[in-house]
């Protein structure tokens, strides 16, 4: 038997996969039973409705996203502390809700029920989650300390945190000692003279501080990165960006919708970090920033030029209103091809500077083959433009002789 036909029969070898591994999964089963007893205890303290639905299910859906993302990254790395920090932000998050709807039960509506007190101490985990994120930021995408200049801030971050969780944690055990404990409707220890709000909005500063600090590190740490680095490094600042401008403003919104602002502004950072990790699809980051940047600019010029048009005709030419309107809209419609086309010409300029310059080389080559007239040169130039647009790792090209 020949080595090829060997190799033919011989039964294919499936690649191994790794194992799940059983701390991380034992943290989702927790995420995922802490999210449903939320769900049970939201459904006896706060009333039905449309934005409480929705809310609550992008809460939920954040939830899982974190543990989702840090599950699989425990999974397929190891030895990378982000999965396990993904899936203790989750539980921490998941246990302060919890808590608060328990205490919630126990003390203002007086159900009687026990372990009101752990509730009201377990109800502060979510500090530890809080500062979670910038010691994600700051360990992305290995997990590796960085450098000594910049490990002050994972010692900051701890000590920070330290501090907040016991200016929280030693009033309400007090309180609890000296039954001086009163507890708000949302299930809030309130404890006159002792709660600590300046060591709360400290604790604040210091994580936006601690994760911009984070974010000036990756970015710094851009100069001497390699290709997949830097767009492993581009994922996560838009993950962060997201972030900061949606997820943060979203916590001072007092709304029944609040909850899906701060679903999509933190959900964005997980998911982010995960692509980035697992390096999976990692270039496509470009072309979703050049159409983000691209589409908004297009919406924000055309909304603009709508309205003035219905105002320029309803109150200067006189035009009524339908008439207005449907002009005005005609004319938003025949210019958003063009419009569209020149601002994603401008912004692939800044963003995507890969497909402009591989767009650049193409176009070139297509002039200079409107005159070509020698098949080996054609051949020669064609095989030059493939290389410079796409520089892949082999290159061919089959000829057709009639």
């Amino acid at each position: 038997m020949t080595a090829a036909r060997a190799a033919r029969t011989a039964p294919a070898v499936r690649a191994q996969r790794p194992p799940w591994p059983s701390a991380a999964v034992a943290m989702a089963v927790l995420v995922v039973a802490l999210l449903v007893s939320g769900i049970f205890v939201s459904t006896k303290t706060s009333p039905a409705s449309t934005g409480t639905a929705i809310g609550g299910f992008a809460l939920a859906l954040m939830f899982l996203i974190l543990a989702a993302v840090g599950l699989v990254v425990a999974r397929f790395q190891r030895r990378n502390p982000i999965g396990y920090l993904l899936l203790g932000a989750a539980l921490c998050f998941l246990l302060t809700l919890d808590a608060g709807g328990y205490a919630t039960l126990v003390y203002p509506q007086h159900r009687g029920l026990p372990l009101g007190a752990v509730a009201l101490v377990l109800g502060q985990a979510g500090i530890l989650a809080v500062f979670m994120l910038p010691l994600i930021v700051l360990l992305f995408p290995d997990g590796r300390l960085p450098s000594r200049r910049w490990r002050w801030l994972l010692v900051v971050a701890l000590a920070v945190a330290g501090y907040a969780l016991a200016a929280n944690e030693i009033p309400i055990v007090a309180g609890l000692v000296s039954h001086r404990l009163r507890v708000s409707s949302e299930g809030t220890p309130v404890i006159s003279g002792l709660m600590p709000d300046t060591a709360t909005l400290a604790s604040f500063a210091a994580v936006f501080t601690l994760i911009v600090a984070a974010v000036l590190r990756q970015v710094l740490a851009w100069r001497h990165a390699g290709t997949d680095r830097r767009q492993q490094i581009k994922w996560l600042i838009s993950g962060v960006c997201v972030f900061l401008v949606i997820g943060v403003p979203s916590l001072g919104i007092s709304s029944s919708l609040w909850e899906a602002g701060i679903a999509i502004g933190f959900a964005a950072l997980p998911l982010a970090i995960g692509v980035g990790i697992l390096r999976y699809r990692l270039y496509d980051i470009d072309r979703i920033v050049s159409r983000t940047v691209s589409y908004g600019i297009v919406t924000a010029l055309l909304a603009g030029a709508y309205a003035g048009l219905v105002l320029l005709a309803t109150r200067e030419l006189r035009f009524s209103s339908e008439v207005a309107v449907a002009v005005s809209t005609l004319a938003a419609a025949a210019a958003f091809n063009p419009v569209r086309r020149r601002v994603q010409h401008l912004v692939d300029r800044r963003f995507n500077r890969a497909r402009y310059d591989a767009d650049l080389i193409v176009a070139a080559f297509a002039a200079r083959l409107q005159d070509g007239v020698d098949i080996a040169a054609v051949q020669a130039d064609l095989g030059g433009t493939v290389q410079r647009a796409l520089e892949p790792e082999h290159l061919s090209v089959w000829m057709w002789e009639a």
